[in-house]
């Protein structure tokens, strides 16, 4: 496989910025771009949240495998991922070999910032998300920081943080290719 292929993926708890960052990359680097959670709507049919209402997280967690592991281009393409996507058992393994994972990191306080006024997160929709945000911040974390290279995006432009992501991705791809002949 040569560099130039290799996909990205983008992982990190929600509100960190993995659509936004995703966007931008493959317009840098002239690949595709696919949101595992909109992609998922539109091969469902319906929003994340009724997912989760009517079959639980659990179905959405396998859609989500599915769509890793059989339900986007091999190469030349930017993935960003659900949240919890990398979170599950055998899935950090997986994104490592079928390209280079990044980890967008933020504090809690700016994802509660960045969600606020969303009310599409199955997972935020509770009395006090501050007190969710945290409780799945400190569960998540860890596997968020063994997951790939870390980029933060707290107080950050985004040129800035493509630009970094981009350096990491253009190592990265270099090693996997090597590693993927």
């Amino acid at each position: 496989m040569n560099r130039e292929d290799v996909n990205l993926y983008l992982v990190g708890f929600m509100g960190t910025g993995k659509s936004t960052v995703g966007r931008a990359v493959a317009r840098r680097l002239g690949f595709a771009v696919l949101d595992s959670d909109h992609e998922i709507e539109r091969q469902q049919g319906r929003p994340i949240a009724e997912i989760f209402e009517r079959e639980g997280e659990a179905a959405f967690r396998a859609m989500e495998r599915a769509f890793i592991e059989r339900g986007h281009p091999p190469t030349r393409t930017v993935v960003s991922c659900g949240g919890g996507l990398v979170v599950q058992p055998g899935m950090r393994e997986t994104l490592l070999g079928l390209g280079v994972v990044v980890c967008l990191h933020a504090s809690v306080e700016t994802v509660l910032e960045r969600t606020r006024r969303h009310h599409n997160r199955p997972l935020l929709e509770v009395e006090d998300r501050l007190a969710r945000l945290r409780a799945l911040y400190a569960a998540r974390e860890p596997i968020y920081r063994r997951a790939g290279s870390l980029v933060l995006t707290d107080g950050r432009p985004l040129a800035d943080v493509v630009a970094h992501v981009h350096r990491v991705w253009r190592r990265e791809a270099a090693e996997f290719a090597r590693a993927h002949p």
